[in-house]
């Protein structure tokens, strides 16, 4: 379970590293191959994303480090291109904060956690991962979307579907993880 040098692992190693990539080619070239190149790259993330996963358990190369590499490139990913999203006009402000007081609202739990029980990851639920999938599709469709043509108008209301639905999965699963994290720490308080 320590393992380091997995496959898996340079994976994510690999994933990480293309956000700096993706925010180049959205920011700073700002133009429709530069889009279409950071959609590529989205798409490509979001299918290392499963593949590290299903690598991991085919050959039992699970770690402690994987699992805090995969859910922090995920997390990356996504505040990434919100941010970058926001930039760019194609989505509000307020979603931005909507995503990200979600993200300081389960982070907190998690450090009071690690601080209480010596805990510093949750059980990843079935709608975080659906609430991520989600918003991994939602984020190149709006991309997609702000360019003219019946191309980006098809992209951009499947887009907002998909980043509404992700949303509310979001502060649901961050319900489940808040549920759970005080649950952990009340029983390890019960324990102690």
């Amino acid at each position: 379970m320590d393992r380091v040098l997995t496959i898996p692992n340079g994976i994510s190693a690999v994933r990480l590293a293309g956000v700096p990539v993706f925010l180049w080619l959205v920011l700073g070239l700002r133009t429709a191959t530069g889009d279409y190149w950071a959609v590529g790259l989205l798409i490509v993330a979001g299918a290392s994303d499963w593949l590290d996963g299903k690598i991991a358990r085919a050959l039992n190369q699970g770690s402690r480090l994987g699992q805090m590499l995969d859910p922090a490139a995920d997390r990356l990913y996504i505040a990434a291109t919100i941010v970058a999203l926001a930039v760019r006009n194609i989505i509000p402000w307020w979603l931005v904060a909507i995503l990200a007081v979600r993200e300081l609202a389960v982070g907190g739990a998690l450090a009071v956690l690690k601080r209480r029980t010596g805990l510093g990851t949750l059980q990843v639920s079935l709608v975080g991962k659906a609430a991520t999938l989600c918003l991994l599709y939602a984020f190149p469709l709006l991309f997609l979307g702000d360019h003219p043509g019946w191309g980006g108008t098809v992209a951009r209301i499947i887009g907002w579907a998909f980043a509404i639905w992700g949303t509310v999965l979001y502060w649901w699963a961050a319900a489940l993880y808040l549920t759970q994290a005080r649950s952990l720490a009340v029983s390890d308080g019960v324990h102690t």
